[in-house]
């Protein structure tokens, strides 16, 4: 008497009167919650851990995307998140980053990354005490995956060395994210609220012989010594580039020859530039007084022009004859 549209009443029926379709529906039914009830579990488990490090097991390594084991679900790694310079193996155990977890009609989908500048972040803070420990802190981080990387660090705590921190005794600390990187080199710089300080650490292994900034500390220019160029600018510019990433400014390297050519250049300049302003007004002065002469010529009474000359007047002439 107090049921309503659209409300669920539950009748109670004897199990011995009902059918067999009846039953497979009602064990399908409930198989269906089940495998819900768990895709939820496996979807909270794995939302907490987005943005963090897993250990996972390649299970399927194909031309598109490598499939990988997390044990309660698999995860997807998208070619675009896979360093060139690695070959996955079935079985192989690799640590990935949790890029993104999200829902879908087969169950919560993982998406993992190993060129993910977190993923390096990450493996500091479990290799490094100090920096789990909010001691030493990761300023700046650039990357170019498989190949080589650099990270800026500071320390909050005086008398803390952040790069020694991370490079650890005998470089155990930094050697441990090598091999997990499968050999990918990665260069420790200290960072410095100076730009011109800060570049020249991130310019590392290469001697600076000096910074200047220019167009509101956006840009900056190095200089290096003649023989260290190449090592400044590195392998098909990857220094540099790491550098710029690094510092997020726009930084040009540059010899001290170079340098110093662009200086005399730019001393002879206003020399140049003033010797063609004299020959200018030497023009112009020239030019007025050829105005003046032609505009005095114009203005003169023809009469005293011809007095001027000995030519007779016409009253003159007429009083002649």
């Amino acid at each position: 008497s107090t049921a309503s549209l659209s409300d669920i009443i539950a009748v109670e029926l004897s199990i011995e009167k009902t059918g067999r379709i009846a039953a497979q529906t009602a064990k399908q039914v409930v198989l269906q919650r089940l495998r819900e009830a768990e895709r939820e579990l496996v979807y909270e488990e794995y939302a907490d851990k987005e943005g963090g490090v897993v250990t996972a097991t390649v299970q399927r390594a194909g031309s598109f995307q490598v499939t990988l084991d997390l044990g309660r679900t698999d995860a997807i790694m998208l070619p675009s998140e896979q360093v060139m310079t690695e070959r996955y193996r079935p079985g192989q155990k690799i640590k990935v980053f949790l890029s993104e977890v999200r829902r879908s009609s087969r169950g919560p989908e993982i998406l993992v990354s190993r060129t993910s500048k977190e993923l390096l972040k990450r493996l500091f803070e479990i290799e490094v005490p100090e920096i789990h420990n909010g001691v030493v802190e990761i300023k700046a981080i650039a990357r170019e995956a498989g190949s080589r990387s650099k990270v800026a660090v500071h320390s909050r705590q005086d008398g803390v060395d952040p790069v020694g921190s991370c490079v650890g005794l005998r470089g155990i600390r930094i050697q441990n994210i090598v091999n997990e990187l499968q050999g990918e080199k990665i260069d420790v710089v200290q960072w410095h609220q100076d730009p011109e300080v800060f570049l020249a650490n991130a310019l590392s292994p290469c001697p600076v012989t000096r910074v200047e900034l220019g167009h509101g500390n956006t840009v900056a220019t190095v200089v290096v010594p003649d023989n260290q160029l190449s090592l400044a600018i590195g392998k098909e510019g990857q220094n540099a580039r790491l550098c710029a990433k690094l510092s997020g400014l726009r930084v040009s390297i540059k010899s001290v020859a170079e340098a110093e050519e662009e200086r005399l250049q730019k001393v002879a300049e206003p020399s140049l530039l003033e010797e063609e302003a004299i020959e200018d007004r030497d023009i112009d002065a020239t030019v007025a007084i050829a105005s003046e002469a032609t505009t005095l010529e114009e203005d003169m009474d023809p009469h005293v022009v011809e007095a001027g000359l000995g030519v007779p007047s016409e009253s003159a002439q007429h009083q002649t004859q």
